[in-house]
């Protein structure tokens, strides 16, 4: 009876100690959503998860959340390289607050694709970008972040960061009522002494914003410039100015060159450089429909390559004739 009791203790510890050793649950390189999922599940193909952010705690980094059908899916911070592909149908993303925030690691890459991001009261801003090496946002919709400083996406990193937009739709963002607090369709602005941005932009419509795109050096002290390529996209009938770029005082510089594209319809200038180290150059681009065409103000500098259209406006403005390279 002896031999029993032990024989049976010591298999109830082998069981315990392989219960204690064993792994938790591996994350997956791919999970899956749908407007009928469940956050309790794995978030694989057949038993898929209801937001990002249940996917989200499933994924590894690296890996890949997908949208098994039409729905909305829910705010989501992301801490990782990740990427969120809905192209096939449509990830809806409907925030009170921010919709989706980046506050990842120095080299982490988030991607973010076929996404409806919808802001409602009290909305803050549909894409915020605090961290990380490169966001990548294509094919997405992001509108109604209509509260004071509200932006469609705020992209203030505090490190060396790079910003890619293409085939998207930012409209209806910020609260025009204020200048100073305006908000609006896109704002590039790092902070602190290790922020510095790189922004490609294509194929882009920003729209009725209060301000179309923004790029601003206040609250940096890094001397990196900021450098921005606008290509076949729009900043247009926004309240205020569609593309500018905005220099502090003793900051760095933004260079930003603009081709094939559209201000046009705003309230303020459609292109406007403000301060010294501001210089944007345009080429094969149309500005009509004004406050101003072209508004270099404070020093800054408009660079045209003569092959712009800059007519029909409340004043042209002025800016530079440079020879086509």
């Amino acid at each position: 009876m002896k031999n029993v009791i032990m024989s049976l203790a010591l298999v109830a510890a082998t069981l315990c100690s392989a219960f204690f050793a064993a792994p938790a649950q591996a994350q997956a390189t791919r999970t899956w959503v749908s407007g009928v999922g469940d956050d309790v599940n794995p978030c694989s193909r057949t038993a898929p998860c209801k937001t990002f952010a249940g996917a989200i705690s499933k994924t590894a980094a690296g890996g890949e959340i997908n949208c098994l059908d039409p729905g909305g899916f829910g705010a989501v911070t992301i801490t990782k390289s990740l990427t969120i592909d809905c192209r096939y149908t449509e990830g809806g993303v409907l925030a009170g607050g921010n919709g989706i925030v980046i506050n990842a690691g120095v080299n982490d890459i988030v991607r973010l694709s076929g996404l409806d991001i919808f802001g409602v009261n009290p909305p803050s801003n549909g894409v915020r970008f605090i961290a990380g090496a490169a966001l990548y946002l294509d094919n997405v919709r992001i509108k109604q972040f209509n509260a004071a400083n509200s932006w469609g996406v705020s992209f203030q990193p505090a490190g060396v960061s790079e910003l890619h937009i293409s085939n998207s739709l930012i409209s209806d963002n910020g609260n025009a009522a204020n200048p100073a607090t305006a908000g609006g369709g896109v704002l590039v602005q790092p902070t602190g002494a290790g922020g510095s941005a790189r922004v490609v932009v294509r194929n882009t419509q920003i729209v009725n914003n209060s301000q179309g795109l923004r790029a601003d050096t206040t609250g940096s002290t890094n001397p990196a410039p900021i450098k921005v390529s606008i290509q076949d996209s729009s900043a247009d009938h926004n309240t205020f100015a569609g593309f500018a770029a905005v220099v502090a005082p003793a900051t760095s510089a933004i260079n930003m060159m603009v081709d094939s594209s559209s201000a046009s319809y705003n309230g303020g200038a459609g292109f406007t450089a403000n301060g010294v180290g501001a210089l944007i150059r345009i080429g094969r681009s149309v500005a009509t429909g004004n406050g101003t065409g072209t508004a270099p103000v404070s020093s800054g500098v408009i660079e045209s390559y003569q092959t712009n259209q800059v007519r029909g406006n409340v004043s042209d403005g002025t800016r530079t004739p440079i020879s086509q390279e």
